[in-house]
Order: structure tokens, then sequence, then C-alpha cells
């Protein structure tokens, strides 16, 4: 009966050090599996940080272009707009002296004024002579352009253009900054998973770097890139 026993306990203890090996094992498994995806996790996400980190500051360089186009185009539309405001001031005070030599009946002086219209108040002033003289006079008409003012709409536009250009690259930026952010909040919780902490704790703290960094990166794939 005793040696019974004595077997029974012998083979007991055998056994539980086995178990406990076995947990011990598992639990080294589980630490290094844990291990090797944070430091995955981390690498990943300083890459992706530094990546975000460049396309802001390549953004934000798009932006200050866009700017400056933007102001050399709105002066260049200034100028020819004061092209087309004196040569506008210039064709009324030539058209002045042709209404007064015609009021007095000076033909002559009339016609010599007419020769020296000039080619773009010429196409106005024929279309309001064709038309009965109908009209308060050629300036009203959209035939009369004074040289400037097509140059001066195009360049306005194109200063609308770079300025909406501008904005919408600072936007980017901002998108990649706010990404930094997000991706910071990555390696905080992946940083905090290697504490001594309970396992589920641990656990937790890693899935939710994972799901972060995942939403990070789905986000990061829809915006465009410049290099």
């Amino acid at each position: 009966m005793s040696e019974t026993s004595s077997t029974e306990e012998v083979e007991s203890s055998a056994a539980a050090p086995s178990e406990s090996s076995r947990a011990d094992r598992r639990e080294v498994v589980r630490k290094r599996v844990i291990d090797a995806v944070a430091v995955f996790l981390l690498s990943a996400v300083a890459v992706l940080t530094a990546w975000c980190g460049f396309q802001s500051s390549k953004w934000g360089g798009e932006m200050s272009i866009a700017f400056s186009q933007a102001s050399s185009a709105r002066v260049q539309a200034t100028d020819y707009s004061s092209e087309a405001r004196d040569a506008r001031a210039s064709d009324q005070s030539i058209w002045v002296q042709w209404v007064l030599a015609t009021q007095q009946g000076d033909a002559e002086l009339a016609t010599y004024i007419e020769e020296r219209f000039t080619p773009e108040f010429r196409v106005a002033f024929d279309e309001w002579d064709a038309g009965g003289r109908e009209a308060q006079g050629p300036f009203a008409l959209d035939a009369y352009v004074p040289p400037g003012t097509e140059e001066a709409a195009e360049f306005n536009d194109l200063a609308d253009a770079k300025f909406a250009a501008a904005l919408e690259n600072n936007q980017r930026g901002d998108d990649y900054s706010i990404l930094t952010v997000l991706f910071a909040l990555v390696l905080f919780l992946t940083a905090m998973s290697q504490r001594e902490l309970q396992p589920w704790v641990v656990r937790t703290l890693l899935g939710l770097a994972i799901a972060v960094a995942v939403v990070g990166l789905s986000i990061l794939l829809t915006f465009p890139v410049r290099i």
C-alpha cells in the first residue's frame, strides 16, 4: 500500500513540473510574438510618420509656389488693366474731338480724326456707324475691346486658379500633418504595450495600436503624392 502511494506521489510531482514548463514555454512564445509585432509596428509606423512629414513639407512648398504664381499673375493682370484703361481714355479723348467736329459741320476735321482712330476703336466705330448710330456710342458696344482687356482677364483667371490651387495644397499639407499625429498615437500605444502590464491590457493596447495604424494607412492611401 505504501509502495503504491509513493509511486503516485512521484508521478504527480513529475507531472506538475511538466505542466508548469509547458505554461512557461507558452508564455515565452506569447511574449516573443507580442514583441515581434510591436517592433514591426514601431518600425513601420516610424517610416509612415517620416513619409507624412516629407509629404507635408512638399505640399507646403507647392502652396508657396502657387501663392507666388497667383501674386505674379495678379500683378500682370493689373498692368494689362492699366493698359486697357489708358487706351480707353485715349480713344474717348479722340472720340470727343470727332463729336465736336461733327457737330460743327467740319467734315474735313472729322475725317482727319477718323483716320487716327485706333484699330480697336475703329472696329466698334464701324459697327456703330453701320447700325445707324442708334447706340449711345461705340464704347457701349461689345465690339470695343481696348488692348490689354483680354490679357487682363486671362491673368486674373490664372491668378484665381493659382490661388485656389495654393489653398488646396495647404489643405493637403495639413492632412498629412494630422496623419503624423495619428501615427504618433500608434507609437504611444505600442510603447505602452511593452510595459509590464496584465496580459489582457497588453493585448488591448497592441490591438488598438494596430487598428489605428490600419485606419491611418487606409487614409494615407487616398492622399495625393508629391515627389
